[in-house]
């Protein structure tokens, strides 16, 4: 487990402990499955933003596929 140094806004800490205070976790917890939490929501944006990215690729390929079958069609 590692150790670091974290500087949180007023604001965030005290709703927090009011948070912590009703749940009685430690703190410590907390933070660390907020921080899983967040990183699970950005992997799965990231992981969205490539399937948009390779699903536009593959229409643009699937495209050029479909024009060539066509031309094929109209050779016949």
């Amino acid at each position: 487990m590692k150790t670091i140094s974290l500087k949180i806004d007023d604001s965030i800490f005290v709703e927090t402990e009011n948070i912590l205070s009703g749940i009685r976790i430690p703190r410590n917890r907390y933070i660390n499955e907020a921080i899983e939490h967040y990183n699970k929501v950005q992997k799965r944006q990231i992981t969205e933003k490539k399937l948009k990215t390779e699903s536009a690729l593959l229409k643009k390929e699937s495209m050029n596929i479909l024009k060539d079958f066509e031309k094929l069609d109209y050779a016949d």
